[in-house]
């Protein structure tokens, strides 16, 4: 019989789901594009690491690492190495870790620069996920789950070796991965959404942001003019967020056009929130996997014209080889195993916000800003060299990038993180719901160190009131803040002293002397 095909299987075979498998798009500029902004997040997660190291977990430290591992292997006996994995059970000494942020300083520059290669981005993945799981309190945030779970698919993006010559591979990139990276950004997107429709009603009267440009962590400058917009502004940013988390996700999975829409839309609401605040590097990691919904084809029109010709002509690689197509689709099977508690999380009605369900984090949940606050509220310790009395000579100790004095402008800082300033942002989220210092050993370690006059934690300071010498008193008040208006002259905040979160203290208080000496750390009493 004679003629063309059948027109029903003709239909079948150009149905979008066909299409969708026999495309026909490359992605070497695309893993060119995400392994440079990879290493780029790396690089300033490990350069902060290794800034903020000492002060923050050194055996010194406000929660000593080396401390931290020893009640851990008493509390969990031989299961503690594998439920922590960590290079530092071998060695957590100051130096050692020291070490091991530096390497990775320097690794990650070798990446943005181009050479890089599945070892290397190993490599920089054992070194952080080591910090990780013992950081505590100050590595607890869903970006470093997130950055692990971003750079085990970087190593699965690089051929073994490094490209001899050029910032290209000689191995084309293994779609399999561009597929991970497309359900990596999924699950960030939609659990960020689901999160705020269950649990704020302010995301469900899009008034949410008449009140998180002043009450985030760390507002950049452009969060004063963000706040005073008119309401219908923040109206709109809450609807194009829906559309950015709650649409825009399900369409990196389509056909090409779809997919590139959807990338515009998924990185221009990341850049938005680099404008208008220092939300760590999270917003520079959310678009490492929102850079796989564009192919070349897209990319290749941001290159000035001059040169696509012989770019083009780099990508007619050789195929993946059969041992890196194996453990490739291997750990995609992984990948997909480990996915069904997150997506059991994502349907559930008690959706768990940035959590792992394995040890190595491979595969997590995620989720930002489920709540706004309606004010702000601030912790500043102030200290004294005369007695305590109210109208004593109190000065104020002055963080990096938080709210201090009215005067000061808003600091621009990401993706850098000053861990510290974080950590006191909470602390005055939970002072205004009634929660004791008690509940922040760390804080009362600071004030502890504070009160010896060491000079470790001074380097997480942006001014010390006291240098060289202690303060005799330090105290602790819980501050209001807001944007000033539009008529005040010079003047950024305007604040109030709303209550005590911490009476004075000095080194004989016997309260503050118990409770150090409970902890057992290094500087604590038993050493004076």
């Amino acid at each position: 019989m004679q003629g063309g095909p059948d027109p029903e299987l003709r239909r079948f075979r150009t149905a979008w789901w066909q299409r969708l498998t026999d495309e026909d798009a490359t992605y070497e500029l695309t893993r060119f594009v995400v392994l440079r902004l990879l290493a780029l997040v790396y690089l300033f997660a490990f350069f902060s690491l290794a800034r903020q190291l000492l002060p923050l977990l050194g055996s010194h430290g406000l929660v000593p690492v080396g401390q931290f591992l020893a009640a851990k292997r008493s509390e969990l006996g031989a299961s503690a190495t594998w439920r922590i994995p960590t290079l530092f059970w071998l060695d957590s000494t100051d130096a050692g870790m020291l070490a091991a942020a530096w390497l990775g300083v320097v690794l990650s520059a070798v990446a943005l620069v181009g050479v890089t290669s599945a070892p290397l981005q190993l490599a920089l993945w054992v070194l952080y996920s080591s910090f990780v799981h013992v950081g505590q309190i100050f590595y607890g945030y869903g970006w470093e789950l997130q950055l692990l779970e971003t750079g085990l698919l970087g190593v699965f993006l690089c051929p073994l070796r490094a490209a001899p010559s050029g910032p290209f591979p000689a191995i084309a990139t293994p779609k399999i991965v561009i597929w991970l990276l497309r359900w990596l950004i999924f699950r960030i997107m939609l659990g960020a959404a689901l999160i705020k429709l269950r649990n704020d009603p302010c995301w469900r009267d899009l008034t949410c942001l008449d009140y998180h440009f002043e009450t985030q962590p760390n507002p950049g400058p452009l969060a004063w003019g963000l706040h005073h917009a008119p309401h219908f502004v923040h109206v709109a940013g809450v609807l194009f967020n829906y559309l950015a988390e709650l649409v825009a996700p399900w369409f990196a999975f389509g056909l090409r056009r779809w997919r590139h829409a959807a990338g515009m839309c998924l990185v221009t609401l990341q850049v938005s929130l680099i404008l208008s605040g220092n939300l760590s590097f999270l917003n520079w990691l959310t678009i490492v996997p929102a850079l796989a919904c564009f192919d070349d084809s897209a990319l290749m029109r941001l290159v000035p014209a001059r040169w696509r010709a012989r770019l083009g002509a780099r990508f007619e690689l050789r195929a993946p080889s059969r041992a890196q197509t194996r453990a490739t689709k291997a750990f995609a099977l992984i990948v997909g195993m480990l996915s069904v508690a997150p997506v059991l999380n994502l349907i559930s009605c008690d959706q768990e916000m940035n959590g792992s369900f394995d040890p190595l984090a491979i595969v997590n949940t995620y989720g930002a800003f489920g709540s706004v606050d309606r004010a702000r509220y601030e912790v500043i310790l102030e200290g004294t060299g005369g007695d305590r009395r109210p109208d004593g000579d109190w000065r104020e100790y002055e963080l990096p990038c938080m709210p201090g004095s009215p005067e000061r402008r808003p600091c621009v800082v990401g993706p850098y993180q000053h861990r510290l300033d974080w950590q006191m942002w909470f602390v005055g989220n939970a002072a205004a719901r009634g929660e004791t210092i008690d509940t922040q050993p760390w804080l009362v370690h600071l004030v502890w160190q504070l009160l010896e006059g060491e000079a470790l934690p001074k380097r997480l300071l942006a001014r010390d009131p006291f240098p060289g010498e202690a303060p005799r008193w330090i105290r602790a008040g819980i501050w209001q803040y807001r944007f000033s208006d539009s008529r005040t002259q010079g003047v950024w905040w305007i604040r109030r002293r709303v209550g005590e979160y911490l009476p004075p203290q000095s080194l004989e208080s016997e309260a503050l002397r118990e409770y150090v000496a409970a902890y057992r750390w290094p500087d604590g009493p038993g050493d004076l």
